[in-house]
């Protein structure tokens, strides 16, 4: 049975009154700060996947995100929007005296590293963009053209209970799993912490901020775009993407056409999680991208 690497730091900080618990690994100089996806998503997954970063001497930083895992669960609709979330980023990394990061942030993390990296440019060394979007119209296009592939039937299927709210009911969520086997996690047996994520997540954050599943973003960020300001994140920049990623190569190329300096890595037999899937190729391609800016000046 799969249990959790040990963290060698456990740290709960407090931001706005509530508690956040951080975990770090590693005591290198050179500090990879993780936002993972979700949102209402405990970090197991994510700081589990790249906790080997610890072994080739940096140090590893993940968190989880207000409203899930170990951190205060609050009932507070109020607080389920970027711009809080962004805060809370600074808030924990100022308050673990990390300087200068290599930020990575996956899916929903993703965006809020674009957020935090136009808020607080001078606290990066490098932005690692994973199997996320700067334009989330153009991502629910995208979806629909995924959701299509499962035949006019299944797409009327789908919209009649999206009208409905019926978002529970068996043959819309029979569809939803479909569509989360090819392009979430193509793997037949999923990894167990990813498995210890999901079982932990917290709906509320999640249906406040995107929609009901991976599919569907009916969210208070539905219309979050920030193609015409990436031009201003002015440090090095990696994008990787699966192949068969729900956020796909065409979100993950109008991020490269629009960043200064960036980077693209596609992993062809990927979906949303290259490091599960792929994780001999996505290490050597992400050790080869911090390597190169190890030691970065301003």
């Amino acid at each position: 049975m799969w249990q959790q690497k040990p963290a060698d730091e456990r740290i709960e900080i407090t931001v706005d009154g509530h508690r956040v618990v951080a975990y770090s690994y590693g005591a290198g100089d050179e500090v990879v700060f993780l936002l993972n996806g979700g949102p209402g998503l405990p970090c197991d997954y994510l700081r589990d996947a790249h906790s080997f970063l610890a072994d080739h001497g940096y140090r590893v930083v993940a968190f989880d995100q207000l409203g899930c895992g170990a951190s205060d669960k609050p009932d507070d609709a109020s607080l389920w929007h970027i711009e809080r979330y962004v805060e809370e980023v600074e808030t924990v990394r100022a308050a673990l005296g990390l300087g200068r990061v290599h930020l990575l942030g996956h899916s929903w993390g993703g965006w809020l590293a674009i957020d935090y990296a136009l808020a607080y440019p001078q606290a990066l060394k490098t932005l690692i963009l994973e199997d996320t979007a700067a334009d989330l119209p153009h991502l629910m296009a995208e979806m629909h053209r995924l959701r299509a592939s499962l035949g006019p039937e299944t797409v009327e299927m789908l919209l009649a209970h999206e009208a409905d709210g019926t978002y529970g009911h068996p043959e819309y969520q029979a569809a939803i799993t479909l569509l989360n086997y090819r392009h979430v996690c193509r793997l037949q047996d999923w990894p167990a912490p990813l498995t210890a994520s999901l079982n932990d997540w917290n709906m509320a954050p999640y249906m406040a901020i995107q929609g009901p599943n991976e599919f569907l973003y009916i969210g208070n960020l539905k219309d979050w775009n920030r193609t015409a300001d990436l031009h201003k994140i002015a440090c090095p920049a990696l994008i990787t993407v699966g192949r068969h990623d729900e956020i796909t190569p065409a979100c993950a190329l109008r991020m490269k056409q629009n960043l200064t300096q960036a980077e693209m890595a596609v992993f062809p037999n990927s979906s949303h999680m290259p490091f599960y899937e792929e994780p001999a190729a996505y290490d050597a391609r992400l050790l080869a991208f911090l390597g190169k800016h190890r030691g970065r000046a301003a």
